[in-house]
Formats: C-alpha cells, sequence, structure tokens
C-alpha cells in the first residue's frame, strides 16, 4: 500500500522551477558574454557541424608504454602555443585517453603539418639584445634583480621588466660540489632609451660556423629577396649590427622586411633576423616550430619585447636530470635543477663561458654586472635568461621573485625538455563549413521529428495529458539549451552530431517516465479510487520506478563517458544531462501540475483526460454501489 499522502503545493515547485530557469539564464546572458542576443544564446558546435579541421596525435614513448599526464599535460600546453602562433582563432588542444592529443580548427581548413614535432629544450649564451618592437620603439637593456639592491658601479639597476615573468636567480644547489657564487636571472629585458646598436654583432666563432645551405633553404630565401627586392636585400646584407635608425634612408630601405610572413623570416640567417629592425618579435615568435632547433647554429629568439641573439646551443633538455619547485631555507620558492650524466660537465663549461665571458664573446651592453646572460629556450621562444656570476660544477637552484604556481610552470618547463615526446599523426579529417552546416540542419531535423511522434502518440493516446508531456518536455529542452550555451561558454563542452543523438535518446527516456506514472494513474483508479485520490497515490508508486530508470541511464552514460574516447564522450555527456534536467523537469513540474489537474472538470471527463474508459468503469461502478447495498435490505423484508 503507498504511504499516505502528505499535502502538497504545486505553487511552490512550479515557483522553485522558474527561480532555476531565471538563475539560468540570467547566466546565460551576463557571465562571460558580450554582444548581440544571438551572440548570447549561440552554443559551441563542434566541427562536424560548423565545419574544420581535426588531428589526432599519438604519444611514442620507450616501451611503448602511456607517458604520464604531466609530460602530456605539458606537451597540450606546448602544442597549443604552436597552433596560436600561428594566428588560429578558437583553436581548441585537448588530451584524450592516455596518450593521445586532439587538435580541433573550427570554421576554417588548416595546414598542422609540424605542429607535432618534438619539443625541443637548448641552452644557449646570449651574445647580444636589440629592441625587438619595430625601428620606432626605443631598444631594451637588460635588467636588474627582482629585489632592488645597491649597484656596485654606483649606478641604478635597470627596472625590472613588465612581462609578469618573475626575476630569478640561479645559485648551486645544496647537493652541488662547488660554483660558489650565485647567478641572477633576469627573465626579460626592459627597452630603455638607448639602443645597444652601436656595437657590432658579434661574428660567429669557429665552433659556429654555419653549415652548407640546403637547396630548399637557399631557394626559400631567393624568393624572400625577390619579395623585398634587390634594394632592401642589399641594405639588410650590409648591416653589421642592428641598425640604429640614425639613416632615414637605410630604415626606409628596410621597411619590406616588416611585411614578410613568419616562414619567410624563418629562412633569413640569424645575423639578418638579429640586425634589420624592421623584423619583429611578432614574426620571430610566429616562425614555424623547428625554425631554431639546430644546436650548432646561432639562433635569435625574443622575450618581453627584446631579440636575443643567441650562441650555439652547449646544453640540452636531455640533459636535464630533474628539475623540481620547492621552498629553499628562507621560505623562498626555487627552482632546483639537476642535470645527468656528461649534462653537468656540458653546464659547468657553459656557466664558465658565460662567467668569464670566454669563447663566442657577449657584447658589453648585454652584460650584467660584467657577466653573460644564459637563455633557456623552449621551442622558438625563451622561458628563462638568467645572468651567470659563478662557475656552477653542481646541482643549481633558480630563485627569485617567484610564487608556487610560476615556480612550478618553469620547473615543468625545465623537466618536460628533460623528457621529450614524439608524436604520430593518427588521422587528419578536414570538413568543409558547407557540409557541417548539412550535419546540423539533418541532426536538429531528426530531433524535431522525434519530438513530434512523441507529441502525436501523447495526444492520440492520452489526450490532455498529452499536454502535460508536450509541456514537460519543452521545458526540458529550455534548460538543456540553456545548460548547453553556459557549459559550452565556462568548460568548452562542444555540441556534436553525437551530442545530438545523445539527447534525441533521451526523449526515449522522459517518454517512459510519462508512460510510468500515467499507467500507475490508471492502475490506481482501476483499484476504486477517484481521479483526484489517484494522482498523489500513483506518483508515490512511481516515484521510486522512475528514480530508478534515470539513475541506471546517468550512471551508464558516466561510465561510457569515463571509458570512453573522441565524440563518443560526447554522446554520454549529452545523453547524462539531459536524464538529470528530465529528472529536475519530472519532480518540479510534471507532478506539481498533475495535481492542479486533478482538481479541474476536464481531468473528470473521459474524452478529455485521456484516461478513456478506465474512468468510465469507474463511474458506473460508482452507479451501481448504491443498488448493491440496498439489494440485501430487500431480500430481508420479503423473507
Amino acid at each position: 500500500m503507498a504511504p499516505p499522502q502528505r499535502q502538497m503545493h504545486p505553487g511552490r515547485q512550479i515557483a522553485v522551477l522558474a527561480g532555476l530557469f531565471v538563475v539560468l539564464y540570467a547566466l546565460v546572458f551576463f557571465v562571460g558574454t558580450s554582444g548581440s542576443v544571438q551572440d548570447r544564446l549561440h552554443p559551441k558546435l563542434g566541427l562536424d557541424l560548423v565545419g574544420g579541421t581535426r588531428m589526432t596525435l599519438i604519444a611514442t614513448t620507450e616501451g611503448n608504454q602511456p607517458p604520464s599526464a604531466e609530460s602530456l599535460d605539458r606537451a597540450r600546453d606546448i602544442i597549443e602555443q604552436r597552433v596560436n602562433a600561428q594566428g588560429v582563432s578558437e583553436a581548441e588542444v585537448v588530451t584524450d585517453g592516455n596518450r593521445n592529443i586532439v587538435v580541433s580548427l573550427p570554421g576554417e581548413n588548416a595546414d598542422l603539418s609540424g605542429i607535432a614535432q618534438t619539443a625541443e629544450l637548448r641552452f644557449r649564451k646570449v651574445l647580444n639584445i636589440t629592441n625587438g618592437t619595430g625601428p620606432a620603439a626605443p631598444a631594451p637593456a637588460p635588467s636588474g634583480s627582482a629585489t632592488p639592491a645597491p649597484n656596485p658601479s654606483g649606478s641604478p639597476s635597470a627596472p625590472p621588466a613588465a612581462t609578469g615573468q618573475p626575476s630569478a636567480t640561479a645559485t648551486p644547489g645544496t647537493g652541488g660540489s662547488g660554483g660558489g657564487a650565485e647567478a641572477t636571472a633576469t627573465p626579460t629585458p626592459t627597452p630603455t632609451a638607448t639602443a645597444p646598436a652601436a656595437n657590432p654583432t658579434p661574428a660567429p666563432s669557429g665552433s659556429a660556423a654555419p653549415a652548407p645551405v640546403p637547396a630548399d633553404i637557399e631557394a626559400a630565401r631567393k624568393a624572400v629577396e625577390t619579395k623585398v627586392g634587390p634594394a632592401a636585400w642589399a641594405a639588410a646584407s650590409g648591416l653589421q649590427a642592428p641598425d640604429p635608425g640614425s639613416d632615414p634612408a637605410v630604415t626606409e630601405a628596410l621597411k619590406p622586411f616588416g611585411q614578410l610572413s613568419p616562414t619567410e623570416v624563418a629562412v633569413l640567417t640569424p645575423q639578418m633576423q638579429f640586425n634589420v629592425p624592421t623584423i619583429t618579435c611578432d614574426q620571430l615568435d610566429k616562425r614555424p616550430a623547428g625554425s631554431i632547433s639546430k644546436q650548432d647554429q646561432q639562433a635569435i629568439a625574443c622575450q618581453g619585447g627584446g631579440k636575443y641573439l643567441l650562441d650555439v646551443a652547449k646544453v640540452s633538455g636531455t640533459d636535464v636530470g630533474n628539475a623540481t619547485a620547492q621552498l629553499d631555507q628562507q621560505g623562498q620558492w626555487v627552482v632546483s635543477l639537476d642535470f645527468k650524466g656528461d649534462g653537468q660537465e656540458k653546464w659547468t663549461a657553459l656557466t664558465r663561458e658565460a662567467y668569464q665571458n670566454s669563447g663566442q664573446t657577449c657584447d658589453q651592453s648585454t652584460l650584467q654586472n660584467g657577466n653573460c646572460l644564459v637563455a633557456v629556450v623552449l621551442d622558438n621562444g625563451i622561458i628563462s635568461a638568467p645572468e651567470i656570476q659563478g662557475v656552477l660544477t653542481g646541482d643549481s637552484q633558480i630563485s627569485g621573485s617567484f610564487d608556487a604556481n610560476s615556480s612550478d610552470e618553469l620547473a615543468g618547463q625545465l623537466r618536460y625538455g628533460a623528457l621529450p615526446l614524439t608524436f604520430t599523426q593518427a588521422d587528419q579529417e578536414n570538413l568543409s563549413p558547407t557540409l557541417g552546416a548539412e550535419y546540423l540542419r539533418a541532426g536538429l531535423i531528426a530531433a524535431g521529428i522525434g519530438l513530434l511522434l512523441v507529441a502525436i502518440y501523447a495526444f492520440f493516446y492520452y489526450r490532455l495529458l498529452g499536454t502535460v508531456i508536450v509541456l514537460s518536455l519543452v521545458l526540458s529542452a529550455a534548460l538543456v539549451f540553456g545548460a548547453l550555451v553556459f557549459l559550452g561558454r565556462q568548460i568548452g563542452f562542444t555540441l556534436t552530431l553525437a551530442g545530438i543523438a545523445g539527447f534525441i535518446v533521451s526523449l526515449g527516456v522522459a517518454a517512459d517516465s510519462f508512460v510510468i506514472y500515467f499507467e500507475r494513474l490508471k492502475d490506481e483508479i482501476r483499484e476504486g479510487r477517484s481521479p483526484r485520490s489517484a494522482v498523489p497515490r500513483a506518483w508515490a508508486r512511481a516515484r521510486r520506478t522512475i528514480i530508478s530508470a534515470n539513475a541506471i541511464s546517468i550512471m551508464a552514460a558516466v561510465v561510457l563517458y569515463i571509458v570512453s574516447v573522441g565524440t563518443v564522450k560526447g554522446f554520454a555527456f549529452a545523453l547524462g544531462l539531459a536524464t538529470i534536467l528530465d529528472l529536475v523537469v519530472v519532480f518540479l513540474f510534471r507532478h506539481p501540475i498533475m495535481t492542479m489537474f486533478a482538481n479541474t472538470k476536464a481531468f473528470l471527463s473521459p474524452r478529455v483526460s485521456g484516461l478513456g474508459r478506465i474512468l468510465e468503469q469507474h463511474n458506473d461502478d460508482d452507479g451501481d454501489e448504491p443498488r448493491n447495498r440496498t439489494r440485501p435490505s430487500r431480500r430481508a423484508k420479503e423473507a
């Protein structure tokens, strides 16, 4: 027997549902968005609906073991930087499973070749620094340490760089065997009014002699020469140092270099990239991945608006044993760095060369207290540039104005250089926007047909109760749509064709709960209860079944989401989301509205309510009850 029902107030539950709608759509319209109403109501669509390019990369390691989650995440970050450096908007780079990275570029077909090259970490001595923001801006000068301190020379230190990256100092670690001096690192030089152009660019040393130029590179340089013109090429080739802009004729002649693409800039010699002021850091940062990967060649990289001329790489990421963020004895965050194998010998030799300014000498304008900087280069950019103030013969520490996040980020970048991942391309899919629009239209038509069939069945079989079904589905759809828009904006959930399929399947789950409730209502009326009293009793009996059925669907969606990859995850997420929101509508709308309908005359009409013969039979039984009760009294009287 169903438990006795407490008096309910359907208006309160419907008011809660209305409040939920207000909160949800307030988030949709006013949180993390701007633009027109149409823009605010636009969900994030997947490639199969808007067109674009998708590439799946598979990480391979020694022994074919899955890479660590940390190294895979670091690889994802670097690949995302490479994709963004190509000027692509709305690119999405995500990990998928324990070894896959998926790159998605909605709305366009892009060339993704080269983004999966192994990330390479290099340690290079800084030979010279010049302005990289264009000929109109002042040239940068090396900044001092993060903490203002008296300058031994009596002149004030340069202000810290305004890049948001902490200044650092590299010191021998406690486990080191020598190197008692500390090394101050300022990752970024601060532009000053004086350009270091008066000093000639250091000429390549014998060890850094350029290798024979490959035929394809030579051909590309010829194409660039043709593009900029013979006058500009001759002016650039004649520069022996960064042009200070003192000769307007030379500055005017070099302007065509500012129109080169990053790919075209990458084929120029390092000296030309460094000396020509119209070649800016914006172009250099967007060069294709691997443009400065050769260890035996000088290179140009940027940081904080400064162009750095870098010596050949003496230490690589594979020489790094480990790098960890930790607190030192003074409670300051530091990055502990140690090397493996002959990496320590290479590091000691590099710090000796930087400290003594030997080998390929550094320009005087770049020295910090008479010492050279050593740049840590990842791909085409500089992540740190410490000044070496001693010969470091043991483990080292990088310390300075770090916090927990910045020190951990630098440690991860250094550590990832010691654990490079190799990627193989599993597939690349290009989908035209026109075909994506057709898929979207087909998916919406399929969803509309499914909803229409449910509505036709509901009105044919349940009549007035069919109105409850249709209204419930409309409210569920509105909740799902609002959740789609908000989740796409906040967590990046993308609606795909698989997701649309998940929502269509959820219609069947919602229809099941209607059938369970209404058939239980018929059973209560068959047992002799009035329609009004049957509504709460039917709800009490159907509620547990509805919750169990929906819980099974939700658990299945969760399991499918966890174990699946690719678009199947979108199907599972959509199915689980729609099922949860359907439960919300069941409790806050369907049962309260049925309670309100039970108090109307139309609900008591068999033809209107859809209860049909069940109500007619109930009415006949009610009409027969008086006769059944009087017959025994008549027989008794006759007797």
